[in-house]
């Protein structure tokens, strides 16, 4: 089984909480729902759910009326890394969205070493 884990920066401050808090609480429980899904499923969870963006950085998709909501991750181990989360609103992942995944998760790796 796989652990989610929101990443925090160093000065302890979680993007995908942040994120998250935005919303209603239907909202929240659908996302939260999803979240615990990819926790049971891991990289299991199939299209349309989940798929890979990019590298090793991956989107949780989350519908909700109109609007897509997505979380990016990616795996370390059997722990699932939450980098941050987003309003979708074009076809594609804005370019700037998967670059902060990545800057996020090359912090977390080197800070994961002990450096």
């Amino acid at each position: 089984m796989y652990k989610v884990e929101f990443y925090r920066d160093r000065k302890g401050r979680c993007f995908a909480i942040e994120f998250f808090n935005e919303f209603q609480i239907k909202i929240r429980a659908k996302l939260a729902k999803w979240i615990d899904k990819l926790e049971k499923e891991g990289p299991n969870l199939p299209r349309p759910y989940a798929d890979i963006v990019r590298g090793k950085i991956r989107e949780l998709r989350v519908s909700f009326g109109s609007n897509k909501y997505r979380f990016l991750y990616f795996f370390f181990g059997e722990r699932i890394i939450i980098t941050h989360g987003f309003l979708k609103k074009t076809d594609r992942i804005p370019e700037g969205e998967i670059e902060r995944a990545d800057r996020i998760m090359q912090d977390f790796l080197q800070r994961s070493k002990g450096g």
